[in-house]
């Protein structure tokens, strides 16, 4: 039934561009264009069940890479339960300026308006990571979104929040995630402002949440919208979505987790308060806040948020140290570090093991962030980039792009030794793209070398290079 229903479409009259779309449902229609003035597209999902009788809560899903219909895939399961229509442009940037990209989704934004009949006050924005925090920053600058679904990243700028243009914002979060201190306290900081907001956290081995918990974030928006009126209320789904929320938490205390379970409660508080009697939910909550087990995993999860706080201003002190002075004697620490987090990885605490994967991954987003700034420097200085890319393959062994830039870098500056050594480094973990190695920019006369051959011939048996370019 699934096949049929990836076929099924249908025309809808857009006086935009003086054409009939002809616009699937149950799947992503790509490379919609936003009008004829502009060269700009987008990528479209309708649920199966829309009809253009009705109007439809619209999520328009912010991607600063511009790969609109891979942002849509990643959402459309949800959206296809909760009865959403997504969106997202294949023309935002994180090149452009955040006035530009704003023009651009707010052109996607009118596009969709003229197609799709919109449920008012239920227009809403979402994004992953760098996308999830323009995605908060949009409420500011378009009046109409009325809700923020942010994944992996807090609001983009707290500043600018007007309480009298409030929006609700839901994160969503992996305690495994670097971000999730920041999300964490991103929360207190709202609900001071008292801005409607919830975050829902999770423990997974993967960075991007199931289904189920993105679910959950459009269940809310709906049920937020039924208690502000935007749509008739539906008292049915009020109870099944009450259950099943509490279903989830008493889950996670049976499982242990009870900082995750008072989480939710809290959540749930925000969320049905306005919609039902919530005694005995406040009696669950104080009986989990005065439980044994909570007060034990809240104490050690705030001492490993200390540790963590100042493991990360050592990270960044001497990674600015490193690059100031060209440090290159430090890598060894930064070694020890690595081995240090190793360790954390095997641990039997939890909270440890969390705080290992967030340092790691915080440490990796600090050096591509210097990455890209003396990138983007008009005096670009080699050395200093080299030395963030040894860095990298420390922090990141498994990651072959950062050895390539090691090997053509040193190479560009003849430094044949360096080069040789982040070769062999780069085989003994696995790499085995040859056609990529022979290419390698600033490399030519590295190849042709006995050494350069000696050592592929060592870790790629039969790829011995011995073709000198013309």
């Amino acid at each position: 039934m699934k096949k049929i229903l990836l076929f099924l479409f249908i025309l809808i009259s857009a006086s935009a561009l003086s054409q009939e779309l002809r616009l699937l449902r149950g799947a992503i229609t790509e490379n919609l264009i936003v009008n004829d003035s502009v060269s700009e597209t987008y990528s479209l999902y309708l649920p199966t069940n829309f009809n253009v009788n009705e109007t439809w809560p619209v999520v328009f899903v912010m991607d600063l890479d511009g790969k609109g219909k891979a942002a849509v895939s990643m959402l459309m399961n949800a959206a296809e339960q909760e009865g959403y229509v997504l969106a997202s442009s294949n023309n935002i940037s994180d090149s452009l300026s955040i006035s530009n990209n704003v023009l651009v989704a707010n052109r996607m934004f009118n596009a969709v308006f003229q197609i799709i009949p919109t449920a008012k006050n239920r227009t809403y924005t979402a994004g992953f990571g760098s996308g999830g925090m323009f995605a908060s920053i949009l409420p500011t600058f378009v009046k109409e979104i009325k809700g923020v679904v942010s994944i992996g990243a807090s609001v983009g700028n707290v500043e600018i929040l007007n309480a009298k243009q409030p929006f609700q914002f839901i994160g969503i979060v992996n305690r495994n995630d670097f971000n999730f201190r920041s999300m964490y306290v991103n929360k207190q900081i709202l609900n001071k402002l008292k801005f409607p907001n919830e975050l829902l956290v999770y423990d997974d081995e993967r960075n991007l949440p199931e289904k189920d918990i993105i679910s959950s974030a459009f269940r809310i928006l709906t049920l937020t919208g039924m208690a502000k009126g935007y749509l008739n209320r539906n008292d049915s789904l009020v109870r099944v979505s009450y259950n099943e929320f509490l279903t989830k938490s008493n889950s996670l205390m049976s499982n242990q987790k009870p900082l995750l379970a008072a989480y939710l409660m809290t959540d749930m508080e925000k969320v049905f308060y306005p919609l039902m009697k919530l005694d005995s939910l406040k009696e669950s909550q104080k009986i989990l806040k005065r439980s044994p087990s909570f007060r034990k995993a809240n104490r050690s999860q705030n001492s490993y948020f200390l540790k963590e706080s100042f493991t990360k201003e050592d990270y960044s002190y001497y990674l600015e140290e490193d690059i100031i002075t060209y440090n290159y004697a430090n890598l060894g620490w930064w070694n020890f570090q690595m081995e240090e987090l190793n360790k954390l990885d095997k641990s039997a605490v939890l909270f440890e093991r969390q705080m290992s994967t967030r340092l790691r991954g915080y440490i990796n987003a600090l050096i591509s962030d210097n990455i890209d700034y003396i990138s983007a420097d008009e005096e670009l200085d080699l050395e200093a980039l080299n030395l963030l890319y040894m860095i990298k393959t420390i922090t990141s062994p498994a990651e072959y792009d950062a050895y390539l830039k090691v090997i053509s870098t040193s190479s560009k500056m003849e430094d044949y030794g360096t080069a040789l050594f982040y070769l062999e480094e780069l085989l003994k973990n696995g790499y085995t793209n040859t056609q990529e190695l022979y290419s390698l920019e600033h490399t030519a006369l590295f190849r042709i070398m006995p050494e350069f051959n000696d050592v592929v011939e060592k870790y790629l048996k039969g790829a011995r290079y011995d073709i000198i370019e013309q």
